[in-house]
C-alpha cells in the first residue's frame, strides 16, 4: 500500500476537477478501517501498487480547489464531478481517510466491492470513462 498519491496528467476534468478514470474512492471515518481495508485487499490479490491510502490532508490537497478550508464556492459548481469533489472533500474535513484503488475493469470492482462488503465504507465511488458510479 502507498501512503501518497499524486494526481498524474488526465486525472482531472478539462476544468480541472479531481476525476481519476478507472480509480475507486473509498472513504473510511478511521485510519484503522482504511488499513484493515489494505489488508483484505491485499491478501485478496490486488497488488500494492494499486492501493493508495491518503490522510485527511493529503487528500484535500490533491482535490483541486480544495485546500483544506470550509469554502466550497472554490470548487467549480457545474456537473456531478464537482458534486462529488464537494462530498469527499466534506468528509476529508471531517477526518475520514481515502483509500484510492486502481481497479480500470467492472471485473475489479466487483471483486474490490466484493472483499469489502463488509467494511464500514463512509463513502465510494468508481470513476469511470464519463460516468461516476455510486458504490455505497
Amino acid at each position: 500500500m502507498k501512503t501518497n498519491f499524486d494526481l498524474e496528467p488526465g486525472m482531472t476534468t478539462f476544468g480541472g476537477v479531481f476525476y481519476p478514470t478507472g480509480y475507486m474512492v473509498l472513504m473510511f471515518a478511521t485510519v484503522e478501517d482504511a488499513r484493515a481495508a489494505c489488508r483484505r485487499l491485499d491478501e485478496h490479490g490486488l497488488e500494492e501498487e494499486d492501493l493508495s491510502l491518503l490522510r485527511p490532508e493529503e487528500f484535500l490537497r490533491q482535490l483541486h480547489g480544495c485546500h483544506g478550508s470550509d469554502d466550497d464556492d472554490q470548487l467549480p459548481s457545474a456537473g456531478t464531478e464537482a458534486d462529488t469533489a464537494r462530498r469527499l472533500c466534506h468528509l476529508a474535513r471531517q477526518g475520514h481517510h481515502a483509500l484510492l484503488v486502481h481497479a480500470p475493469t467492472a471485473r475489479q470492482s466487483a471483486h474490490v466491492m466484493e472483499v469489502l462488503k463488509d467494511a464500514p465504507i463512509s463513502y465510494g465511488q468508481k470513476y469511470r470513462h464519463l460516468i461516476i458510479e455510486d458504490l455505497t
